[in-house]
């Protein structure tokens, strides 16, 4: 039986695509609200990476998984609320199966109807650094954007509940293809940052996260939430979810075993970016180092290996705003050039996250975001968006039932089909829990602040409400225009 990396001759028309790839990469480039491409991937070896699959072809390989319980509460999952174990993909799928093997394994503590897991953000470059040759099996090229493969994308493997919690990414636009199971994406458009309260803490390069739990939102405390216009979509396998620059988003696996890829496209507007999130790791980094460690404030991601100096962080701020200077300097090689090459594209936002690990430094990363042949300025040259059975819009969902519903695409996009479950977002979140559980004691909710850390009283500011006003999104988005003003002088 062939694998997935083989390729056998094309069944007649099988290789036609809706779109051409200078059409869809229109498209992505263009669009400013979430899609859904169908019928775009039906060649890709990539379609057959489910979890059973991936578990044979890492033959034992361990990864780590980020576990969260499925009770709901009030206060979003941050990744610092999590626990985490290393196990192999093997041992996952026989605990997500209850096979008595797990009594004893990596995940013997947390019982499947109780727990999820979430294998996130795992670099396919990194996981299958000794097989290369799969990288091929995922072709981001029939999207318009020639030798981007494996290389510059990302894979997702998680069990029913497992989530991420409602964000915003920094830079780029984001292409995610759904493999295996249903994944729930709930997105807000960019004008509703203000309605779900933005915080920095926990704090990593490239993500705003929002205090709203958005799956079961605390609206006492968040009044202003219920303004925001959700837009919800059940991606399949085989689809392609298109999440525009800076669109909120939250998701949920709604399947036993789900799996992903996604690779984030780098825009122009990610310079200017760049500045904006060096200004705001300086101050984070500034102002929380400077508090008593024994606070147990986990203010720091996961993700980030540890706080930069103030050193560092000036030097990054420095590079970005040279690298945002030089972009702006007209040049008419860069006029003439009609895209990015592959190089380029390689080397920018396929390290979104973990930038300060080994082999994704600023250096590497930093600031090399370049053009890509279409600006977002360019959505108003784009006559008309070709929606219908090939490409379907993600629509806002009415006010009344934006979080108890949501709109399936069928897998090959000729239906819509409106779902309301008669519970809050669905089965997941029919238990709502007024207490915050972790691996040592219990609090209930109302003593604990957004981020879970404890609540001084309910008058005395913190340092995480400074940060959350000095880091406000649109604060630092001022701070730095400022700041490029003063160095154009």
């Amino acid at each position: 039986m062939a694998g997935p990396g083989s390729r056998r001759p094309p069944a007649p028309g099988e290789d036609a695509k809706p779109f051409t790839p200078e059409k869809t990469k229109e498209i992505v480039m263009s669009l400013q609200q979430p899609a859904v491409f169908c019928n775009m991937v039906g060649d890709w070896p990539a379609l057959h990476w489910n979890a059973k699959y991936l578990s044979e072809v890492l033959n034992g390989k361990m990864i780590q998984f980020r576990l969260g319980p499925k009770m709901v509460d009030l206060v979003p999952q941050f990744e610092t609320r999590c626990s985490y174990v290393k196990a192999t993909l093997e041992e996952f799928l026989a605990w997500s199966c209850g096979q008595p093997s797990c009594l004893s394994g990596p995940f013997s503590c947390y019982e499947y109807s109780k727990y999820w897991a979430y294998a996130d953000y795992k670099y396919i470059t990194r996981i299958f650094e000794d097989k290369p040759e799969v990288f091929q099996d995922i072709r981001w090229s029939d999207f318009g954007f020639p030798g981007r493969s494996g290389k510059e994308s990302t894979l997702w493997i998680g069990s029913e509940g497992a989530n991420t919690p409602c964000h915003l990414d920094s830079y780029g636009c984001n292409l995610v293809l759904q493999v295996q199971g249903r994944k729930r994406w709930h997105l807000f458009p960019p004008g509703d940052t203000g309605f779900l309260y933005p915080t920095r803490i926990p704090y990593e390069e490239s993500s705003v996260f929002s205090k709203v739990n958005v799956a079961n939102p605390d609206l006492k405390r968040f009044p202003q939430f219920r303004n925001t216009t959700a837009h919800v979509v059940t991606l399949s396998p085989g689809q392609v979810l298109l999440v525009p620059r800076h669109w909120w988003h939250y998701v949920e696996s709604i399947d036993p075993i789900t799996v992903s890829i996604n690779s984030w496209i780098e825009l122009d507007a990610d310079h200017e970016a760049r500045v904006e999130e060096a200004i705001t790791r300086m101050l984070v980094c500034a102002i929380k180092s400077a508090e008593n460690p024994s606070d147990g404030d986990l203010w720091l991601n996961p993700t980030e290996v540890e706080a930069t100096s103030h050193e560092v962080n000036l030097q990054y701020l420095n590079k970005a705003v040279s690298a945002y200077l030089e972009c702006q300097k007209p040049s008419v090689s860069e006029q003439a050039r009609p895209s990015s090459t592959a190089a380029e594209q390689s080397t920018s936002i396929s390290c979104k996250r973990k930038k300060r690990e080994v082999g994704c430094e600023p250096e590497g990363c930093r600031l090399l975001t370049h053009e890509c042949g279409f600006s977002t300025s360019k959505a108003e040259k784009l006559q008309k968006i070709p929606f219908g059975p090939h490409l379907i819009e993600v629509l806002p969902q009415p006010q009344e039932t934006s979080w108890m519903g949501a709109v399936a695409v069928g897998s090959d996009g000729r239906d819509l089909l409106h779902e309301n479950e008669g519970g809050h977002l669905g089965k997941l979140h029919c238990a709502r829990k007024q207490l915050v559980t972790s691996n040592d004691c219990e609090m209930p909710a109302h003593q604990m602040d957004s981020d879970g850390s404890p609540r001084a009283s309910q008058t005395a500011l913190s340092t995480n409400d400074l940060l959350d006003c000095l880091v406000n999104p649109c604060v630092i988005s001022l701070v730095a225009q400022l700041l490029l003003e003063r160095t154009r002088v």
